[in-house]
């Protein structure tokens, strides 16, 4: 970022100013203050004008530069009666937020500026666009309302709107004690339902690009199958796609009850059956794979499977990675494994990088997305993979050689890796 000078109290954004050499001789460096202290004015008058109780909202964009900041958004609240301004900061997949004074946003909202190439402004009386071109021109578009907008919301904490929303009788939540009868979450229960639209939540991100009408799922290790009614509810009842599902489970008095549970709510593309993950043979193309909690190596079957079946789209919530843990060794690392929760913590987290960086090599687009708050489970790691159209092979050798490194290093020899070297994935 470029070293600031001060606006008044405000930092010199570092916008790149230009020379206009038609006018003969000039103080180059004179004219470039001159000019990036104007464009520094105009926009710290641009802020100093608007954030006040008129405000609605902000969106900075365009970032000059990748790997950084990719937008803030800006918003007023009211805390103890002073107004702020919370600051949400994107950067990769993960959201920071600040609430600051006027003053202090003003400031700050002038630090961005340096990054980025694109304001909208929304405020009762007008909608502000300002650009700033890769000469460092900035443009401040301004454009009257016919009448003032309603007032912004200024509580702090605004009620969340959740896909599976509050007031909507879910039949299976209602009889899992999520919901009454009317669909009022009973509060003991909030956090499930919390939870739940929390996992909803990663499946709607990434279906937003599927283009079919009709998508075939399975679910390993289903267990009790809350989750796979939901999502069973969310694709016919919300999504409106005709699905087809399946559930398999090694327990057989599990399997029953759910299969009664799906004909209970009429839900009659959703069966289940007693079997094992690995060496599972589909009976219906696939598009998507879920697999929560499978617990230690049956995730890596899961995952196996999903891959050899070209699957568009996997949802893994792994647990209990007891092979690594028993597996891994380092010499020159051998603080990580010295110590029981360390090397216990170590082991998880090195077991789901593998994975994630396995299936970025088999062609898809890979997250570990937070699941369930840490406070809740240290198990609380989803790993979400969409099928990419074209992975260059550059790409893939590096996500390999990372695994391989590891491997090496660690002394590991972790299924998902052996299966796909196997078979001559990898």
């Amino acid at each position: 970022m470029a070293k600031s000078r001060l606006v008044g109290s405000y930092p010199v954004i570092g916008i790149r100013p230009t020379i206009d050499g038609r006018r003969g001789a000039l103080d180059v460096r004179g004219s470039l203050e001159e000019q990036t202290m104007n464009m520094a004015k105009s926009a710290a008058k641009l802020f100093e004008e608007n954030l006040n109780t008129d405000f609605i909202s902000a969106t900075l964009s365009s970032p000059r530069t990748k790997g950084g900041v990719v937008k803030v958004k800006v918003r007023p609240l009211l805390k103890k009666g002073t107004l702020f301004f919370q600051l949400e900061e994107f950067k990769g997949n993960q959201a920071f937020h600040r609430n600051l004074p006027a003053d202090e946003a003003c400031a700050a909202l002038l630090l961005y500026m340096e990054e980025m190439k694109q304001l909208q402004m929304e405020t009762r009386q007008s909608s502000i666009t300002a650009l700033v071109s890769k000469k460092g021109k900035v443009t401040v578009k301004k454009k009257a309302r016919r009448e003032p907008a309603k007032e912004a919301d200024l509580s702090h904490n605004r009620q969340k709107r959740y896909i599976l929303e509050e007031g909507v009788p879910v039949p299976f939540l209602v009889d899992l004690g999520v919901m009454t009868g009317e669909g009022r979450v009973v509060h003991a229960k909030f956090d499930k339902f919390r939870q739940i639209n929390r996992f909803i939540e990663m499946i709607d991100d990434a279906i937003r690009e599927y283009k079919g009408e009709e998508i075939h799922i399975i679910d390993f290790g289903c267990g009790k199958s809350y989750l796979t009614f939901i999502m069973y509810y969310y694709f016919t009842e919300i999504r409106h796609m005709k699905v087809r599902m399946l559930g398999l489970d090694l327990k057989k008095d599990v399997i029953e009850k759910c299969n009664r549970a799906a004909e209970k709510y009429g839900y009659d593309n959703l069966r289940f059956e007693l079997g094992d993950i690995n060496g599972f043979q589909t009976p219906f193309d696939v598009d998507m794979v879920v697999t929560l909690h499978a617990c230690d190596t049956a995730t890596d079957f899961a995952l196996y499977n999903a891959i050899t079946w070209n699957a568009k789209m996997i949802f893994s919530v792994p647990c209990c990675q007891h092979e690594v843990n028993k597996q891994i060794q380092s010499e020159d690392y051998s603080l990580l494994t010295r110590y029981g929760i360390i090397k216990e913590r170590f082991s998880a987290l090195t077991t789901d990088a593998i994975r994630a960086n396995l299936l970025e090599c088999c062609g898809y687009k890979t997250q570990l997305l937070e699941f369930i708050d840490f406070e809740h489970t240290p198990k609380n790691i989803l790993i979400r993979a969409v099928r990419r159209p074209v992975l260059p092979s550059s790409a893939k050798k590096k996500y390999l050689a990372e695994v391989e490194n590891m491997c090496r290093e660690f002394h590991l020899e972790p299924t998902l890796y052996t299966l796909l070297r196997n078979d001559c994935k990898v």
